[in-house]
């Protein structure tokens, strides 16, 4: 009979034990109510849509947001250390969560006041559920592929046409974020959109081999109106300049919690085969420090892009790009040595170790995806190396 592995109840990993209160009491909602469905979300591809709620009314989602728009105002340190802390059990879940704060960093630095009052609060609280919806214009600004969307000027607002292949934490009546060119011009629009809009509807055209219960749809978008009221820049230019980097940054508590649960596993498994486990290359100890160092820069950096006003510099923002990359990497080597440590356990369809190896190449892929991040670094390096 096939045996399929159970998600324990953890608590704080010794590791985060000084870190903000929020943190521990969003762990005892996780417990209760998110860490018995993890099975159902990654085998079923469940949407988790009522527990996203839930953490919505532990604050999951509200830290990067003023205390003005309903949120804690604590900043993106704690907006990084609850994606963290979620995505330790269950990173479909982290990862939505990744997306509802990106929604709200996207309405928190609009000078759309009217639309921030409106939407913040719904979004922050949990409410209302949103997804972010660039990952194309992140990729077309890194001239890695084209825009998808255009935009034309109406009275009133802006006609979108095109599709968006794949955008997370969706269903009826989510907002999520678009980018569009703007028609006839070489400036670009930027948008809260939602299947609610009059010619934009959801497809759900794929499945994927983790992450199914994510809520991820092709977006379709057919001269749909987007009023004015839900524009967040036009031009759009200087204000993706100034999102992106807490854009990228929050990313990174998918790859720390990730790392965090991997040694959890590892050091489980050592409990059985530590006598033979400790000829492999990686070990509990080698990963930790690194998981520490990655998480000191992390916090470290949250604190830098709290504290700045406008566009970040370009030294904090490649700071910031190399800190998701390095996430990346370390999913990718925690999750095979979490494989490596479980043996012959780890193959059975189903068990915690195999989910973690699909979910880390998650990490690594998922715009910013792992080449992205590094062209980003190149294409900056050249832009400071002196002209002979």
């Amino acid at each position: 009979m096939q045996t399929v592995s159970k998600p324990s109840k953890r608590g704080l990993s010794l590791e985060n034990l000084g870190t903000d209160p929020a943190i521990a009491e969003l762990r005892t909602v996780i417990n209760q109510v998110l860490t018995p469905k993890v099975q159902d979300i990654d085998l079923k591809g469940e949407y988790p849509g009522q527990i996203m709620h839930q953490l919505g009314q532990a604050n999951a989602f509200a830290h990067a947001v003023s205390k003005g728009y309903q949120g804690s105002g604590k900043g993106l340190r704690t907006a990084v250390q609850s994606i963290e802390e979620i995505s330790k059990d269950c990173l479909s879940t982290g990862f939505i969560a990744w997306c509802q704060v990106a929604c709200t960093w996207y309405l928190q630095n609009t000078h759309n006041t009217a639309l921030k009052a409106d939407m913040l609060p719904r979004v922050a609280t949990g409410k209302v559920l949103a997804g972010t919806g660039l990952s194309n214009p992140m990729k077309h600004f890194a001239d890695i592929e084209k825009i998808a969307l255009t935009a034309t000027r109406v009275d009133g607002g802006y006609v979108i046409n095109g599709m968006l292949p794949w955008v997370s934490n969706l269903g009826a009546g989510h907002y999520f974020g678009i980018a569009a060119k703007l028609a006839d011009s070489e400036e670009y629009m930027m948008a809260i959109v939602s299947d609610e809009l009059d010619g934009m509807s959801l497809r759900l055209n794929a499945h994927f081999i983790a992450l199914e219960g994510t809520g991820t749809y092709s977006c379709v978008f057919r001269h749909a109106f987007v009023p004015d009221a839900w524009v967040l820049a036009s031009p759009c230019e200087d204000y993706v300049t100034c999102i992106r980097p807490g854009f990228i940054l929050t990313q990174v508590g998918m790859g720390l919690g990730l790392t965090d649960s991997c040694i959890e596993l590892m050091r489980r498994s050592n409990k059985r085969l530590g006598h033979v486990n400790c000829y492999l290359d990686d070990q509990v100890e080698d990963l930790m420090a690194d998981l520490q160092l990655a998480r000191q820069r992390t916090y470290r950096l949250a604190d830098q892009l709290n504290d700045c006003t406008g566009v970040a510099e370009p030294q904090l923002t490649r700071e910031i790009i190399q800190a998701r990359a390095t996430a990346s990497e370390l999913s990718l080597r925690s999750s095979q040595a979490a494989m490596l440590h479980a043996g012959a356990r780890a193959y059975v369809h189903g068990s915690a170790p195999e989910r973690k190896l699909r979910e880390a190449y998650f990490v690594a892929i998922v715009t910013p995806a792992l080449k992205h991040l590094k062209k980003m670094l190149a294409d900056m390096k050249e832009a400071v190396l002196p002209v002979a």
